[in-house]
């Protein structure tokens, strides 16, 4: 297997939050391309349904292709959502009527890491 973030090297870390639908196809994506990622449960806040967000860690270089397989693994779609009531005297999120929405796709943030060193 390829080594994708090497001690030493210019490295990014890539933090890509995702709907939990998708988490396991990308999974298969980064690591059968030569990508390590660590997978955390997460939780969006408007629809309060599950999220996973990846922490990866790629060489300046890499960025782009595993940018490539979040595209690829991660296709926005829309959804039907049925109405939701109050809960416990909050109005917050509260709809009355079935709304489409967007689910899926990602949210990336890529962060210069200051040093890398894997033990």
């Amino acid at each position: 297997m390829k080594k994708r973030a090497k001690t030493g090297k210019t490295v990014k870390m890539i933090i890509a939050v995702i709907h939990d639908h998708d988490a396991a196809d990308l999974m298969e994506a980064l690591t059968t391309s030569g990508f390590q990622a660590t997978k955390m449960a997460s939780t969006g806040g408007f629809l309060r349904e599950g999220n996973t967000t990846f922490i990866i860690g790629s060489d300046e270089g890499h960025v782009e292709e595993v940018l490539d397989i979040i595209r690829k693994n991660c296709e926005a779609r829309k959804k039907t959502v049925a109405p939701m009531s109050p809960v416990a005297n909050s109005l917050e999120g509260y709809y009355s009527f079935p709304m489409e929405i967007k689910i899926g796709g990602a949210t990336v943030f890529i962060i210069d890491v200051e040093q890398f060193i894997k033990m």
